[in-house]
């Protein structure tokens, strides 16, 4: 029995990306544990709550980059994609029209953003930094243009009251089971995603991009179009963030989603998904935003500077790299006789 159990111990160790996965899940305990200590508010009930709330659009942003990056690529647009999304539901509902639709057309916007991005770089191979960095200036824009330069109307003032409640507590605001939806949804896309990934043909092919793409267009993968599938991935997360925020205000803010782009890419390698493409979970870049969040929150529980949080969280996710550089050297090295 015990042999048994070391074997599938053994099996889960060696599924590629399983440590580093572990060591995030074995930090977010340690830095949650530390900040309870200092603050027992941080134990609470109501912070718990609010604290997997907040990691929510960190996992939906972090699910987002991590397929890009697994590819071995980027998405910059992220963050103007959550504040494109953000405007063009908001103003459509301010306007009267109804949510439903006004969805439909938002994660159609969106995805459209995800097109252009996965051909540029996949058809075109425009290098993903620039490729993305254009389509994040022309996504923020049209966040700009959608109402006219400026922020939303409450969203109420179009489809009445009651309407607008129901738009805000489904995302942002209403309980299941005690927790808030917008943890529910966020978890749902994870195991979706985390599914797709990990479970199906799409999800081979875009590790063998990340690990070499040439040889996976040699072995018959479709690059442009598993490029853009990694990169419709991306752009559906944003706009379902770009709907939270929206419910969160009430309204839509032009520069909802600044910097949501580096919070993805923070999420992942912390988790230990490679900017180096190839190779990553989910399961990690899950503990990857919930350590972001757990050290946010906790470093507001303790009173410290805004400078002070973002010089932490900058640390870590620099090391997080690192780490990343140097085992990647290690496996390079060839094997002595």
């Amino acid at each position: 029995m015990e042999g048994k159990k070391q074997s599938i111990v053994s099996r889960l160790l060696e599924i590629k990306g399983m440590r580093a996965a572990l060591t995030a899940f074995i930090g977010l305990i340690v830095i949650y544990v530390a900040f309870g200590l200092m603050n027992r508010q941080v134990f609470s009930t109501q912070n718990i709550l609010n604290l997997l709330r907040s990691m929510s659009k960190y996992l939906l942003i972090g699910v987002g980059q991590s397929f890009v990056m697994i590819t071995g690529n980027i998405d910059l647009s992220i963050g103007s994609v959550v504040g494109m999304s953000a405007m063009i539901s908001a103003t459509l509902m301010s306007h009267g029209m109804n949510p439903f639709l006004a969805i439909l057309i938002t994660i159609l916007c969106g995805l459209i953003a995800g097109v252009v991005n996965g051909y540029l770089v996949g058809k075109f191979k425009l290098p993903p930094f620039i490729a993305t960095l254009g389509t994040m200036f022309v996504t923020r824009g049209i966040a700009y243009i959608v109402n006219g330069n400026r922020n939303t109307d409450n969203i109420a003032s179009g489809i009445g009251k009651e309407a607008g409640d129901a738009f805000q507590n489904f995302f942002y605001y209403a309980k299941v089971l005690g927790v808030f939806n917008t943890f529910w949804i966020a978890l749902v896309v994870f195991v979706v995603f985390f599914f797709l990934l990990a479970k199906t043909q799409t999800g081979r092919h875009i590790y063998a991009i990340g690990s070499n793409v040439d040889a996976a267009r040699l072995s018959g993968v479709d690059v442009v179009w598993t490029t853009t599938k990694a990169y419709l991935v991306s752009a559906f997360c944003s706009v379902v963030v770009g709907l939270i925020l929206s419910a969160q205000a009430g309204m839509g803010n032009m520069d909802a989603g600044n910097m949501y782009e580096m919070y993805g890419v923070a999420a992942g390698v912390i988790g230990g998904v490679s900017p180096m493409g190839g190779a990553g979970l989910l399961l990690g870049t899950f503990a990857g935003a919930a350590v972001w969040q757990t050290l946010e929150n906790g470093l507001n529980m303790v009173h410290a500077q805004v400078g002070i949080q973002r010089i932490v969280i900058g640390v870590i996710v620099v090391l997080a790299v690192m780490l990343d550089v140097i085992l990647r050297s290690g496996n390079r090295k060839p094997k002595s006789k």
